[in-house]
C-alpha cells in the first residue's frame, strides 16, 4: 500500500482520496461532555471521508447507527475509561451496545489484574466478551502507560489466546497514548491474526503514516477537542485549497 506525507501532498497537489491515512482511522468522540450534534459532526465527517469507524459513547450508539444508514460502522467502548467493572458488567454492555447496532467493541481490560498477575481471570473475561460480541470485532485495550514492557507483553501473549480481533495500546484518558516502541513490541509479541489499534499520541500527518504502516489499523484522536487529529488537518487543507 502507497502512503503519502503531508508534505509530499503538499508538493503533488495530490486529493484527499490519495490518502491512505482515513480509511485507518476510527474518528473519534469519548468526552464526557459530548452531545448529539457534536456526535453528528464526526458522522459527517465519517459519511464524506470514508473512514473506517466512529467510535462514540454507548449511549448514542442506537441513534448514530440509523444516522448514517449502514453507510458507516460504528464502534463503542466498554468498561471505559477505567476496566474495573465486573465481568458479567461488561459482557451486558457489549450485547446491550450490539443489540443497538455497533459494529465494533473497544474494550478495557481489568488493569488491576494485570498488576495482580491474575492472567487467568484477564483471559476468562476477553474470552466471554469475544463471544459476547459474536462476529462482531473486538478490540482490546490494555492501556500500556501504566504497564511494565514484561506486562505488555503477557497482555500479547493473553490478547492472541483470547481470540480477539486487536490489541489496543490507549483509552485516551490515561495520561499518555501510543508510542512507536509499544507499536513495535506489539507486532513482535502478538500472533499473526491479532492487529494492532495506536490510539493517540500521534501529532501530525508524518507521525500517522509511521504509525500505520507497520500495523494494521491505528486509531487517530485529538485529545483537546474530542474530534480526530488527521481527519481536522486534512479538512483544513481541503479549505485552503478551496480559497
Amino acid at each position: 500500500m502507497e502512503y503519502h506525507t503531508a508534505k509530499e501532498c503538499d508538493k503533488e497537489g495530490n486529493k484527499m482520496e490519495n490518502y491512505k491515512i482515513l480509511e485507518k482511522v476510527d474518528h473519534t468522540l469519548l468526552t464526557q461532555t459530548a452531545t448529539w450534534q457534536d456526535i453528528k459532526k464526526i458522522c459527517d465527517d465519517a459519511l464524506e471521508y470514508k473512514v473506517a469507524s466512529v467510535c462514540i459513547p454507548p449511549s448514542y450508539v442506537k441513534r448514530a447507527k440509523e444516522y448514517v444508514c449502514g453507510k458507516v460502522k460504528i464502534c463503542t467502548v466498554i468498561g471505559f475509561p477505567n476496566g474495573y467493572q465486573t465481568t458479567s458488567t461488561k459482557v451486558f454492555e457489549t450485547k446491550d451496545a450490539i443489540t443497538n447496532g455497533a459494529d465494533e467493541i473497544d474494550m478495557v481490560v481489568n488493569l488491576g489484574f494485570v498488576k495482580d498477575g491474575l492472567y487467568d481471570l484477564l483471559l476468562k473475561e476477553i474470552k466471554e466478551i469475544k463471544e459476547a460480541c459474536k462476529e462482531k470485532v473486538l478490540k482490546v485495550i490494555i492501556e500500556t502507560c501504566f504497564l511494565t514492557d514484561e506486562e505488555k507483553i503477557k497482555m500479547c501473549e493473553i490478547v492472541t489466546e483470547s481470540g480477539a480481533d486487536y490489541i489496543k495500546t490507549s483509552t485516551g484518558f490515561g495520561g499518555a497514548g501510543a508510542t512507536f516502541e509499544d507499536v513495535k513490541l506489539f507486532k513482535e509479541h502478538v500472533g499473526k491474526d491479532v492487529k494492532i489499534k495506536a490510539a493517540g499520541g500521534i501529532k501530525t500527518l508524518d507521525d500517522a503514516v509511521n504509525f500505520i504502516e507497520p500495523v494494521s489499523y491505528t486509531h487517530l484522536r485529538a485529545h483537546e477537542t474530542g474530534r480526530n487529529l488527521v481527519c481536522r488537518l486534512l479538512l483544513e487543507k481541503k479549505k485552503k485549497k478551496k480559497k
